[in-house]
């Protein structure tokens, strides 16, 4: 797989950005936590902020809803300044801290209540309508009058998301929404995130492979405080661009690897030891269409050949992220 990064030259969106960052930095003495980060969402995604534990996550999502000035460069968000505009930022963006607090005395409906006074002046009964199709939303609805001391870890993140959404904002930052919860817990929030990608963008971080790979359409990794490489998620599941072909035989034929390799539509093939005592050939190709009709047969055609499996490659993002993180860590 080749670079992916393009941390330099950010691609432009076809429905525009709803956060843009220009050498967004922060520095605490002399460490710096985030590096000269550009960043581009765009909007009406659900984008996956994703990299190690310390890697500067939280600290650009704190710039990103004013809560913390940067040392240098600048963060636009939905248009405005987030240093120089916080207040209409905030107004207009919802925001989702990692461990969300609430008033353990007060029910669901109470805590939704009490902050969408901060956002709507009334009727009343507007109030109470947003705030029972939000309850709804996070599947909170039958309990909404329960004092939240009783929530479960889950209940209590669903909780968060929908406050963090009761205002209807265009944009809905969460830092590691799930990174807390058992597996019935992870689920039940990210199939929240899946259903708001109708209604708002959204960005989320996390240090969970799986959360991006499941529910997010865009991705931006960062590790050391640095972007090491945005793109769609499907581009970046992609790999190089060269097509790739898993061919599982029973054994090496004789003059098989030389033979694809003299084929002008494939462009590299290794051979690899597989666990059932066979081998698997990893056939790049640089035409696709000629692949899915010849490949095969050519393998095939070779004398003592005896095909287990026969498929495209997809990469899992796992193995895209170490290779990128690796590849960052050598260059340092």
């Amino acid at each position: 797989m080749t670079d992916r990064t393009t941390p330099a030259d950010p691609p432009e969106h076809p429905h525009g950005t709803a956060i843009s960052t220009y050498g967004l930095t922060k520095r605490f003495g002399d460490f710096t936590a985030l590096d000269a980060l550009e960043l581009r969402v765009p909007r009406h995604s659900v984008f996956g902020f994703l990299g190690p534990n310390g890697a500067g996550k939280t600290t650009a999502m704190r710039m990103l809803v004013g809560l913390s000035r940067p040392s240098a460069g600048h963060a636009e968000v939905l248009g405005r300044d987030a240093t120089r505009d916080s207040l209409e930022v905030r107004r207009r963006v919802g925001f989702l801290a990692q461990d969300p607090r609430f008033y353990e005395h007060q029910t669901a409906r109470e805590t939704l209540r009490f902050t969408a006074r901060f956002f709507y002046a009334g009727p009343a009964r507007a109030i109470e309508d947003r705030i029972d199709e939000m309850l709804d939303l996070v599947g909170l609805a039958d309990k909404a009058d329960r004092p939240i001391r009783g929530f479960s870890g889950g209940e209590r993140q669903r909780l968060g998301v929908a406050q963090a959404q009761v205002n209807a904002p265009e944009l809905l930052i969460m830092d590691e929404p799930a990174a807390a919860l058992d597996p019935v817990g992870r689920h039940a929030v990210l199939s929240i995130l899946d259903r708001l990608r109708a209604h708002t963008t959204v960005l989320f971080s996390t240090h969970i492979l799986d959360d991006v790979q499941r529910v997010a359409d865009h991705v931006a990794i960062v590790n050391r405080g640095r972007l090491i490489a945005q793109a769609p998620t499907r581009e970046l599941l992609a790999g190089d661009g060269a097509a790739t072909y898993l061919i599982g035989l029973e054994r090496s034929p004789d003059g098989a690897l030389e033979a694809l390799r003299a084929l002008p539509w494939v462009a590299d093939v290794a051979e690899h030891p597989a666990a059932d005592g066979g081998v698997t050939l990893q056939v790049a190709v640089h035409d696709e269409a000629i692949a899915r009709t010849e490949l095969l047969r050519r393998v095939l055609d070779t004398p003592g050949a005896v095909v287990t499996h026969f498929r495209r490659r997809s990469f899992e993002l796992e193995e895209v992220f170490m290779e990128l993180v690796q590849g960052a860590e050598a260059a340092r």
